[in-house]
């Protein structure tokens, strides 16, 4: 399948945004992110619940990593990328040529909408899930086929194949555990999924809530497939979303199509807090463990107040409010409480993020002053 020509120039720097317009001939309305971002700073003490980040930032060590290089960076330091690199590589039992390193995993999802979606190829996506790598694809003129997520939450697999048929989809996108559920899709799913989707279609595996479960990886599969690519982030339990850093982890080939449209040196901040991270022994543990804590309480104090909540493994959980999710969102802010919002499919069911213990008391507070 032949890659639109993009610019590096033009792509990178729109890259971060959500969509890479310049490069393919898109004017920046027809397509518009259905992300609804921010225009203003948050007053202060306001309970930030709404973008799935870590409150509690980078681990410590990281923090100081980040601080030390800072009199380092007036080089590019590409060695530390390497090393890096390397890292991920050796912990995820990959070699190193299925390794690439992005700033975040928004970019490479962005690049996988221009390299592998078309007016002739179609993508599959769940619904409801994140949504840059679809508004791209479809702002491309690609057919974009939404299958909804079963009750239980989990990826309709069943149905995501029937899909990629019928609109000869170059690509389909399993988040797992999904944004903005939460909710896994079992391994025994994907292995199924992997066994009977059409030839043609990649199969994308974004990985960026999976530290917060239980749940295997699939990242091994990028050893033995052509077929599959696998995203990581650090924005989420290392607590890194503002320094942006990510994994692509895929064959050399797929890697080489996503590098097709340009690359750019990584801030050596973030490549220094991110390896401080990957060497931080117990960080994973203790930030699942403490977020499980958290999430699962708050679930508990909603359910027996009569409201429903789908299974969450993630740093974030859907909870029904049996009105209209956008107004009563607005309500909670009035309140000082930002959660997120709701989706299209499910507009009574809004998501909100794990917090501390103080936020989400704060939550709670709040959540029942609006309902009364």
């Amino acid at each position: 399948m032949s890659s639109p020509v993009a610019s590096r120039r033009s792509f990178l720097q729109l890259a971060g945004t959500g969509l890479a317009l310049s490069g393919i001939g898109l004017a920046p309305a027809a397509a518009a992110s259905s992300v609804i971002l921010p225009t203003r700073p948050a007053a202060a003490g306001t309970v930030l619940l709404n973008f799935n980040e870590s409150p509690y930032g980078p681990a410590p060590s990281a923090q100081a990593a980040a601080r030390a290089i800072v009199a380092e960076s007036g080089r590019y330091l590409f060695a530390l990328a390497g090393e890096l690199r390397d890292t991920f590589a050796q912990q995820e039992g990959l070699s190193a040529d299925r390794v690439r390193l992005y700033p975040g995993s928004s970019e490479p999802l962005n690049r996988a909408a221009v390299v592998w979606t078309s007016p002739t190829a179609g993508l599959v996506v769940a619904d409801p899930t994140f949504e840059s790598l679809g508004d791209l694809a479809a702002a491309r003129g690609a057919t974009v086929a939404k299958v909804p997520l079963r009750a239980d939450g989990a990826h309709d697999v069943h149905a995501m194949v029937e899909a990629a048929r019928r609109v000869d989809a170059g690509l389909m996108y399993l988040c797992n555990p999904n944004n903005p559920t939460g909710s896994i899709t079992p391994a025994a799913d994907v292995a199924w999924l992997l066994a009977n989707k059409p030839a043609q279609t990649r199969l994308l595996v974004d990985e960026a809530y999976l530290q917060f479960s239980a749940q295997p990886s699939v990242i091994a599969q990028v050893m033995q497939r052509d077929d599959v690519i696998v995203l990581r982030t650090f924005s989420k339990l290392y607590g890194m979303a503002g320094l942006r850093l990510g994994v692509a982890a895929a064959h050399p080939d797929r890697l080489r199509e996503l590098a097709s449209l340009g690359d750019n040196p990584l801030p050596v901040t973030a490549l220094a807090a991110g390896l401080a991270s990957l060497r931080e022994p117990g960080l994973v543990a203790q930030r699942r463990g403490q977020n499980t804590r958290l999430r699962q309480a708050t679930v508990e104090w909603l359910e027996t107040r009569g409201f429903r909540c789908l299974p969450s493994e993630a740093n974030c959980f859907m909870v029904d409010v049996q009105r209209d999710g956008a107004g009563f969102t607005k309500a909670m802010a009035e309140r000082g409480v930002v959660i997120g919002r709701s989706w299209p499919i499910w507009p009574k069911i809004v998501r909100v993020s794990v917090g501390t213990e103080a936020e989400m008391e704060a939550f709670r507070t709040a959540f029942a002053a609006v309902i009364a």
